[in-house]
Formats: structure tokens, sequence, C-alpha cells
């Protein structure tokens, strides 16, 4: 019996495939990274909009993929955008009033942290909505997501899922760290206790709004690196970027010093912060 489940243990090592090394996920991150920048210059050239929809379990990663996808471009053209919750004003709204109001003009890309399928989650689970407005979502959303296709926008909808057990390791992670404390909250943790409320609001989402012309592409997240290469290389294959060239400038010549002009900032620049490191 002993030998069985020792078996059964290393064919589960044997199918998951080893944690990617620091050095290689950053290689591979630059390269991606620099994909960006080109998708990027051709948006700009082209006047593309795109709009990226994040959705996915408390601690899937959804904040840090957004990072690493911001961190090498334009805030001009990639936005972040991370609503709070609604105000008073916000709650008298049509409910996809406030993300619309955030939809790309010409040559930008709007990266969604959470967006309108909050009704189908959080809203859902919490009973912040009521069964009416949820219903009501559901058989508009895919309506409302043809019309931003329908308008020349390019919209990919992803889902980030993170096993039970893995969810609980981060937040417990998130418990015992200094700097990861400020990501808990009351709501969170409860994504603990109702994880299987959960599961079962997301397959309902699913079954609703997953249509030809604006799919869920789901991405198991358990192993962040490989996670975060996945998607940043299925978000590049989804948008019909081509190399763009950039007309660049040469470096022009240095002027001299002329001899009224101090060396420097002058005598006068002595408040300078002190050298620690």
């Amino acid at each position: 019996m002993a030998k069985a489940k020792n078996a059964k243990k290393d064919e589960r090592a044997d199918a998951a495939p080893p944690k990617m090394k620091r050095k290689a996920f950053e290689q591979e991150l630059a390269r991606l990274q620099t994909e960006l920048t080109r998708m990027q210059t051709w948006v700009r050239a082209t006047g593309a909009r795109i709009v990226v929809v994040f959705e996915g379990r408390d601690t899937a990663g959804k904040g840090g993929v957004i990072a690493r996808i911001m961190q090498r471009v334009s805030p001009r053209v990639f936005k972040h955008v991370a609503l709070p919750a609604p105000s008073d004003r916000e709650k008298t709204q049509m409910y996809v009033q406030r993300y619309i109001e955030h939809f790309p003009a010409a040559a930008e890309v709007i990266l969604f942290d959470r967006s309108w399928y909050n009704r189908a989650g959080v809203e859902r689970v919490m009973g912040f909505c009521t069964d009416a407005q949820y219903e009501r979502f559901l058989r508009l959303a895919p309506a409302f997501e043809k019309e931003i296709v329908d308008n020349g926008i390019i919209l990919v909808k992803y889902f980030l899922d993170v096993s039970q057990k893995e969810q609980q390791r981060r937040f417990q992670r998130r418990i015992d760290d200094p700097m990861r404390q400020w990501k808990l909250s009351p709501m969170d943790l409860e994504s603990v206790r109702r994880w299987w409320d959960y599961t079962v609001a997301y397959q309902r989402m699913f079954e609703a709004t997953h249509t030809p012309h604006a799919p869920w592409h789901i991405v198991p997240s358990d192993d962040k690196r490989r996670a975060r290469l996945n998607l940043i290389s299925h978000l590049l294959d989804q948008v019909p970027y081509s190399k763009v060239e950039v007309d660049l400038p040469s470096m022009p010549k240095v002027a001299k010093r002329p001899k009224e002009v101090a060396p420097g900032l002058g005598p006068w620049a002595t408040n300078v912060v002190p050298d620690r490191y």
C-alpha cells in the first residue's frame, strides 16, 4: 500500500513541470516585453483600441501580470484601470456606465483589473446585487460585448485560476509578510470560506458569457512565473500587430560650457542628499 501511494506521488510530481528559474523567467519576460513595445508602436501608428479584461480568483495573480505588462510600456498608451467600490452616485447609474467611461480612445490599451464581471462574481456571491440584476447582467453581457467588438475594439478576456490549496498558501503568506499585508481585506478572505460558492458563480458566468466574439481564456496560475509568460505571449497573439519602422533621432553634439556659467549646479547647490549606499 505504501509503495502504491509513493508511486502516485511520483506520477503527480512527474506531471508538473519543474519550477522555472528566475533567470530563465526574466530573460523570457524581457523578450516578451520587447514585443509589447513593438505592439505599442503599432497601436500608436494605427490608432487601434484594445480592452483586456483580467478576472480570476483572489490571489491568482491579476495584479502581478498587469504590473509586468505595464513595466516597459508607456502609461499614455497602456492604462491600468482598477475601480474602487461604486460611490452612492455610481450606484444609481447604469451598471456598465462607470466602466464605459474608461474605454479606449484611438491608440490606447485599457487593462481592466476586474471589470463589469464583478456582478457575476463577488456581487453575486456576497449578495451585493439582486437576483434580477444578476440575471439581467448575464443576459445582456454577450450583447454588450458584441457591440464593443462590432465598434472595432479588440476585446480579450482572461480568467486566472488558482487551486484551493495554493490560494490558502498565498493568503497565509500575505498574513505573515508585513510587505504583503496591505493586500489583505475581509472581502478577500471570504473567498477562502466561500470557495465553492465562487466556483458555482464562475461556472455560470462562463456558460452565459463565453461567446465566439468574446471568448474566455483560462490561465492556470499556481505557477506564477509560467502564468505571466503564458498570458503575455497569448495576448500578443490576439493583436494583429506588425513591425512599424520608427524614425529615431540622432544624438546632437554637446555644446561647450560658456565661460560665464559655473560648472555643475553652482556653489549654491549644497543641499545634497547624502550618500548612504
